[in-house]
């Protein structure tokens, strides 16, 4: 069961790289992702498009659930998935991938109502 898992795995990495020029490398935390990676996923969908990305496993052989890459078509995606979701004040590679952002991002305010003298 775990070799099939392994070609699964890596069958649906190599199709990801065929066809999405962008790999965005994520470290999954010791304790998983859980909800979180059902709300990427959401805001993936709605922001590219369900065919614009797509993701697979990235861990290293032999180490299960390290890490997750998630490809896209566009580095304009990448780049606001990385924004959303990354930890933004540390952007940064924690061994080829950037940790995950625990917190949403702040809401952003409306400018407030300015008149011309």
């Amino acid at each position: 069961m775990r070799l099939e898992v392994a070609r699964a795995s890596r069958f649906a990495r190599q199709e990801a790289e065929r066809h999405f020029p962008v790999r965005v490398r994520i470290a999954v935390p010791p304790g998983g992702l859980g909800r979180q990676l059902a709300i990427m996923h959401a805001w993936l969908d709605d922001t590219c498009g369900a065919t614009a990305w797509a993701s697979a496993p990235a861990g290293l052989a032999g180490v299960v659930n390290d890490a997750i890459a998630f490809y896209f078509a566009d580095p304009a995606f990448a780049h606001a998935f990385v924004n959303r979701f990354c930890c933004g004040y540390r952007i940064e590679a924690v061994a080829g991938a950037f940790p995950v952002r625990t917190e949403p991002p702040a809401v952003r305010r409306g400018a407030a109502a300015h008149k011309t003298p």
